[in-house]
């Protein structure tokens, strides 16, 4: 027979990795227990969870226990669920989208070729959380996927419309002056300035 002190830890691990509301049944025949000692243990975790204030409490739904979270910290939820698009993506990813913001509709051809690395991965990242999307394909060679940004990418970078994406002024022009010159292709730091890939 297991302590009220291990069977409270048990229960406490179990509603968490289950991901539903954990049945004292179940509970009970996991915990080798009566029922009725492991409804009991439930109510005292529950009572104990809200008279310590925490953030995290235990409800009861038909004859099953589980945790939720606290509904005065919905605030903070939603500021942790607020897209930070310079905290959630990489310099090479904000390469990518600004390349494809400007130059779309673009190819991963044409992407790579701009930043002088291969740029696969990104493109996926950036396609993975719907910033990115593929629109068609070239009627170049090969008929390569075209690629171009999404409504998403609007909203979470609060742009009404791709009118509003600041200018890049010149870019094209010291691109191919460069190019002309055989230093190579050009990089963009997207913090100020460009540099040629060897």
């Amino acid at each position: 027979m297991y302590s009220n002190k291990v069977m409270k830890s048990a229960l406490e691990t179990m509603m968490f990795m289950w991901g539903e509301p954990l049945e004292v049944k179940d509970a009970a025949e996991v915990l080798e227990a009566d029922r009725k000692e492991i409804r009991e243990l439930f109510k005292e975790l529950q009572s104990e969870y809200e008279q310590e204030g925490r953030g995290i409490r235990i409800r009861e739904v038909d004859g099953a226990f589980g945790f939720v979270t606290l509904a005065d910290n919905d605030m903070f939820l939603k500021k942790l669920c607020t897209p930070v698009r310079v905290r959630k993506l990489s310099q090479a990813a904000l390469e990518v989208l600004a390349i494809i913001a400007y130059r779309q509709p673009v190819t991963r051809s044409e992407i790579d070729s701009i930043r002088g690395i291969k740029s696969e991965r990104v493109i996926d990242n950036l396609i993975d959380k719907g910033l990115i999307e593929v629109t068609g394909r070239s009627e170049g060679v090969g008929r390569p996927l075209i690629y171009a940004t999404t409504k998403e990418f609007l909203k979470k970078f609060g742009f009404a419309s791709l009118k509003d994406l600041p200018e890049v002024p010149e870019y094209e022009e010291m691109r191919r002056e460069r190019e002309e010159e055989g230093y190579g292709q050009m990089s963009i730091d997207f913090e100020g300035g460009e540099e040629p890939e060897n």
